[in-house]
């Protein structure tokens, strides 16, 4: 019995050398993590834990894409019964009450979120992404971007007319802003880190690797860097492992018979189509941006609040989805139609035009949602109306209408998102079909060039462009709006400094800057007045606006303000560069 319990305890002994040394091992890995932690919070990530970081983030955005979608199927079949592959025929026999009230219950809810979730009731989408990207170091808007997420996903849920796209990018912006705050990233390393999650979120969106990386560098970074590449990369392929874990390998779409081009004669007619979709495009951005204007007007001149503007929009979207409800949701029913040659020349013209003024009712309502989506259904309808028209009038030397509406789904799409590489890259990818690339370049490449003669670059940055933001001119122009005069005063107990008597006159005289002033609007008054330097003279409070003397806080030469735009420049330059 003695030898037995001694057994006994020199077993319970090992077991617990054993769990002790496990124990250990773990705090020390713990410690070692906390302490590799501490140092990239103080140097930055190195190279082995970018990558790693890169790996983790695409992970994370592809999960958050995939969690989007499938909340947004699950939505559907619970209100209409079906997902957005059969949205349409299935909500084409519902009561036509209840396809009229559903958009306007989602618009309430959409409307309620945004109001209390966000300042100015405005949904976060891909142009706020590429603003962060360019002006905040690559960080979005948490908060912000978790209600329009929510919104978005209400939006496409209950009838709107949009993409999942765009919020599914400012999704991913909210997991790398999450990491660039905990590890105190820089700016280059921050924008580095949106890049990976905008890859991971859109190759899970869409199954698209390639496309998902090429996205990130030439939509969101706008600049292809040595540096990010390899990360991006990583990224990307983690966000379509994701997606194929819960889809398979499937595509998006299935082509239904081998397309086949009469390469040299029937080129010119993919080079007249993508002119056309350039102006289908471009005419479905001005509905949109025409749209958001008529309703800041209809609530300034009603005063109604702003939470309502997405139930009314709601309303004009279920009285039109009774005759037409294609309208709803991403679309893919329509695509799919459309590319398998399915829908006649009248239908294919009306669905074209209903669509672009549900997607503008959408946006001009602030319910939710992205516009690559519509821009596909749009492009594929416009492509499959032109093969029409062209196979009827050259039946000999022209292919399949199939053909024509895969080139132009690439055409609209890329004109809209001003990237050329990427929208092309998307539409083979989501396809599957790498064979009539020639066509779809050639339609990509010059709706993309008469598009961005037509609008500002794109639709992102023509949104940017009307709130002020001209990030397409390139950082010699926005990184002035961005940086303050701040930094450059000099104090007048400097010993450089002028004679206090020299900077009060020139204030006096109202040649000064005032304290927290952009550099942009710096420059100009140093253009205006000719001065080497000028005060800087500190607003007066509220209640003071009396006041007769003026306060001075110091002065900035200008060539300090040159130098500093110098640097920032330089900075920008060796960061496209690495």
């Amino acid at each position: 019995m003695k030898l037995g319990g001694a057994a006994n305890r020199g077993d319970g002994g090992r077991a617990n050398l054993d769990g002790g040394w496990h124990r250990r091992l773990w705090r020390r890995l713990l410690r070692r993590g906390l302490r590799a932690l501490q140092i990239m919070r103080k140097h930055g990530p190195n190279q082995v834990e970018f990558w790693l970081l890169a790996l983790l983030i695409g992970i994370a955005a592809g999960f958050a894409a995939l969690t989007f979608r499938l909340g947004i199927g699950a939505l559907q079949r619970l209100i209409y019964g079906a997902d957005d592959l059969s949205l349409a025929t299935v909500a084409s026999s519902l009561p036509w009450y209840w396809v009229l009230i559903v958009p306007v219950f989602g618009g309430l809810v959409v409307g309620l979120i945004l109001d209390r979730f966000t300042g100015d009731g405005r949904v976060r989408a891909v142009a706020d992404v590429i603003e962060d990207a360019a002006l905040e170091g690559g960080r979005v808007e948490i908060r912000e971007g978790l209600a329009s997420a929510a919104a978005s996903l209400i939006t496409l849920g209950t009838g709107g007319s949009s993409g999942r796209e765009g919020p599914v990018v400012h999704l991913a912006g909210v997991v790398s802003t999450a990491v660039a705050r905990r590890i105190k990233a820089s700016p280059i390393t921050g924008r580095s880190l949106l890049g990976c999650a905008v890859a991971g979120a859109v190759a899970a969106s869409f199954n698209a690797p390639i496309a998902g990386a090429l996205f990130a560098h030439e939509v969101v970074l706008r600049h292809f860097a040595a540096r990010t590449f390899a990360p991006i990369a990583i990224a990307a392929v983690a966000g379509t492992v994701i997606n194929r874990l819960e889809f398979g390998g499937l595509t998006e779409f299935t082509l239904p018979q081998q397309i086949d081009l009469a390469f040299y004669v029937e080129l010119p007619a993919f080079m007249l189509l993508g002119l056309v979709s350039a102006l289908v495009a471009v005419a479905m951005m001005s509905a949109i941006f025409r749209a958001e204007r008529v309703g800041d007007r209809v609530l300034a001149r009603t005063g109604l609040p702003r939470w309502l503007r997405p139930a009314l929009a709601g309303l004009l979207l279920g009285a039109i989805a009774i005759p037409f409800p294609h309208i709803i949701g991403v679309g893919y029913e329509t695509t799919a139609a459309a590319l398998s040659g399915q829908i006649g020349l009248a239908e294919a013209i009306i669905f074209a035009v209903v669509k672009a003024v549900a997607v503008a009712i959408t946006f001009g309502g602030r319910m939710g949602g992205g516009v690559f989506s519509p821009a596909l259904v749009m492009g594929s309808l416009t492509g499959l109306a032109f093969g029409i028209i062209a196979t009827a009038v050259l039946p000999q030397v022209s292919g399949t209408v199939n053909l024509y509406a895969f080139a132009g789904m690439g055409a609209v799409g890329a004109a809209v998102l001003g990237a050329p590489i990427s929208t092309a890259l998307i539409v083979f990818e989501m396809t599957g079909d790498w064979q009539t690339g020639i066509a779809v370049m050639t339609a990509v490449s010059l709706s993309s060039a008469l598009a961005s003669r037509l609008v500002h670059r794109s639709f992102f940055l023509t949104q940017l462009e009307h709130r002020g933001v001209s990030i397409a001119e390139g950082p010699q122009v926005w990184l002035p709006q961005k940086m303050r005069i701040s930094a450059l005063i000099r104090g007048m107990d400097a010993e450089d400094a002028p004679s206090p008597d020299l900077v009060r006159n020139l204030a006096a005289a109202g040649q000064a800057l005032t304290e927290g002033m952009r550099l942009e609007t710096a420059l100009r008054e140093f253009d205006r007045t000719g001065a080497a330097f000028l005060p800087v003279i500190r607003p007066p409070r509220s209640g003071d606006a009396e006041m007769t003397d003026l306060e001075v806080v110091g002065t900035v030469y200008h060539v300090d303000a040159l130098r500093a735009l110098n640097q920032a420049l330089s900075d920008t330059a060796a960061e496209e560069h690495r």
